[in-house]
Order: C-alpha cells, then structure tokens, then sequence
C-alpha cells in the first residue's frame, strides 16, 4: 500500500451519524474522507467526480440505497472498494452486499470498535464480515452443499467451466478460441450461454462468480 492516505466517500442520510463516523475515520492517519453523500444517487455521482479508494455507504437510503449504489459503483468505479455500515444484522442483507460488490459489512452499533480496520481490511483486499455474518456465510454454505452435492459450479457443463475461467482472467474472446482451439464465433456463443444460464450480465459479475466458486482466486 502507498504512503498516501485511504481517500473515503462517506454516504449516510443523517447528517449527525455522518459526522460521528468522519470523526472515527479522520483521526486515523492512515484514512481520510474526501467526500459525503445523503443518499445513492449522490454516492454515485460524488463517487465518479472524486474517483476515491472505498465507498462506505448505508444501505437505508432515499432515492437509491446503498445496496443499489454498491451495485453501481461495481460497473461504474470498480476500482473503489466498497464496505457496507448498517444497522441492519440481517443475512439477506448481507447476502445481497456481498452480491452486489461490497468487501466488508460493518454495524453502525460497533462502528467505533469495528470500521477502522474494516477500511483497512478491505484496502488490503481482504473481506470483513461481523462474527455474526461469518457464522450465517457458512450456514448457508453447508445448506448449498448439502441441496447441490458438487455445489455451484456444477450448473455450467465443463466446456462452459472452462470458458468462464478464462473469462474471469482477462482473456480476449480471440485468445480463448487460441487456447481451446475453436472459432470466436464459438466462445461468444458460450459466453452468451453462460450470461443467460447464470443470470449475470456482464464480463465483472462473471468475474466475481467464478471467483465465488473458487475457479479463480480474487
């Protein structure tokens, strides 16, 4: 990591939690918040001017919650980190966090205990998750498991694993069709295949799902 500050945007709706956690994040010297935002809409819009490091962002916003900024900034800025700071110790909510590109989910009631080193956990590119948390990720884990056998990635035939593989890692659809020996042509069909089967809509999301199923490594 550089020598240079963390550059935060900050979006909350309530102006005095906001400045509680500026306080928390501006006495660390190693943190400094450039930004704020009262709802989603804003967070995206001050996100892309100030282009910053991490996003920490409530999820209960008008006009656009935090879930569907993090959703945003993931197509829109994804080299800024996100880390949701909720009141809400609810798994669906984590799940859906998680799922839309956040590194780290915090509670507002140990903000004081837990956010500084969530910032610097997901600067490090590493998840931060409340005890809580960690204990429902691997519940549902076990449930998926215990449904599925082979788990997620069984979905995708294995010429489809492959494909998506090297997706994820950056390959063009010409250096693919290099690698497996078949037409572009080909690989875009299969990527097409892949989008539909999975749900997903872009090369990023892809990305964070083969990343999810352990076919690469984050």
């Amino acid at each position: 990591m550089s020598d240079s500050p963390t550059r935060i945007l900050l979006a909350d709706d309530h102006a005095l939690v906001r400045r509680g956690v500026r306080l928390i994040l501006d006495a660390e010297p190693d943190l400094t918040v450039v930004a704020e935002a009262d709802d989603g809409a804003e967070a995206v819009a001050r996100a892309r001017e100030h282009r910053p490091d991490l996003a920490v962002l409530d999820i209960a916003m008008p006009r656009l919650t935090g879930l569907q900024a993090a959703r945003e900034l993931s197509r829109t800025c994804p080299q800024t980190r996100i880390l949701i700071l909720t009141m809400y110790d609810n798994e669906q909510y984590l799940f859906e966090a998680l799922g839309a590109g956040a590194s780290g989910y915090v509670l507002k009631s140990v903000a004081d205990r837990d956010l500084v080193e969530a910032c610097r956990a997901t600067m490090r590119g590493e998840p931060f998750l409340y005890p809580g948390a960690v204990d429902a990720l691997i519940r549902d884990h076990l449930e998926r498991a215990r449904e599925g056998g082979a788990g997620a990635s069984r979905v995708l035939t294995d010429r489809e694993e492959e494909i998506l593989k090297l997706v994820a890692e950056g390959h063009t659809s010409q250096q693919i069709a290099d690698l497996l020996v078949i037409s572009p042509k080909t690989v875009e069909r299969h990527r097409t295949n892949l989008l539909q089967k999975l749900g997903l809509k872009d090369r990023l999301e892809l990305t964070r799902y083969a990343v999810r199923v352990g076919l690469i490594e984050p």
